[in-house]
């Protein structure tokens, strides 16, 4: 048997991001429920957040995101040999998102699947596609998190509907001959898997925010401290920390536990809501862009959510 070439390593070849135009304020919620800006901010971190339109599709966000990431790595379609999407939100479960986004995108016959680890989603992605690379099964892999949570929400259950939003973010990932991906850190604590959930096609997502907080500020960052353990990078090396744009106080605790120093924390709840899957890559991406982080630095990436999943990896900055 011939064993296909292999790379030594992958890395992230460049990024791109994609929100829906209409911006939802809290004082906009307000007018519709029991809340308002000052409760919502107190206890999630969130000022707005962005809610596709009702004709927008999740494969419309993910062709836009993975397009704009797809120009900026100066490869064409046809280098693309496989296509990941991490999405927990399809509207339909079949076809998959990947298929559809690949054609529209022009990238003739690759391998596609989609990837549902939720708000982990766009980590356990990113592992896949370093492996693929590294064993000689794809050259070049595009990465997406898409996801369009509007339509799976109660606009009336300010315990959801103040929390999430839609928007897609993605990574083409190629060969390198320095590793500039880290070994994934994965796992999952199923025994809370009905703290986030959707019972069935008719119903929207219920969140247990008690449960959830209290698992993810005491659980995870054991998780980031083991990620920087299995790339060799020391915390205080880490010019970036972008954990899964859950909610603000969760961020802050997990960043204090990790101590690293001189690392820019992502805060892209703030304007973005929690976009599950699509977090990650849109967060690291407009940090990009606004150079709050520079290429080649090395930076830490944790997503965490429904499952209960989670994953991280310290990844070189594209």
């Amino acid at each position: 048997m011939r064993i296909a070439d292999t790379a030594p390593g992958a890395r992230l070849l460049a990024l791109g991001h994609y929100q829906p135009a209409r911006v939802v304020t809290n004082d906009e919620l307000a007018r519709t429920m029991e809340t308002n800006d000052e409760w919502i901010q107190s206890r999630v971190g969130i000022k707005e957040r962005r809610v596709a339109a009702d004709s927008e599709t999740l494969e419309d966000m993910a062709a836009q995101a993975g397009g704009k990431a797809l120009a900026a790595s100066g490869l064409a379609a046809d280098d693309i040999d496989l296509v990941i999407v991490a999405t927990c939100t399809l509207e339909s479960q079949i076809p998959n998102a990947a298929a559809v986004v690949a054609h529209r995108l022009g990238i003739d016959a690759p391998g596609a699947f989609d990837v549902n680890a939720a708000c982990a989603g766009f980590c356990y992605a990113l592992g896949t596609a370093d492996a693929a690379i590294r064993a000689g099964s794809a050259r070049n892999v595009l990465v997406i998190g898409a996801e369009k949570l509007s339509q799976w929400i109660d606009w009336t259950d300010r315990s959801t509907a103040v929390i999430f939003a839609d928007g897609a973010g993605a990574a083409v990932v190629g060969p390198s001959d320095t590793p500039g991906i880290g070994p994934v850190v994965w796992g999952s604590s199923g025994d809370k898997s009905e703290a986030i959930r959707i019972d069935d096609r008719h119903s929207s997502l219920q969140q247990e925010g008690q449960t959830v907080f209290r698992w993810a500020t005491t659980a995870l960052h054991p998780v980031a401290k083991q990620a920087c353990e299995r790339a060799g990078v020391d915390p205080s090396e880490l010019a970036a920390f972008i954990p899964h744009q859950a909610n603000l106080r969760i961020i802050e605790s997990i960043a204090r536990r990790l101590r690293a120093e001189r690392a820019v924390i992502a805060r892209d709840i703030v304007t973005a809501g929690n976009t599950s899957a699509a977090s990650i890559p849109l967060a690291l991406s407009r940090m990009l862009e606004r150079g709050e982080v520079r290429s080649g630095e090395l930076a830490l990436i944790l997503g965490f959510g429904a499952g209960l999943t989670y994953a991280g990896q310290v990844i070189e900055i594209p």
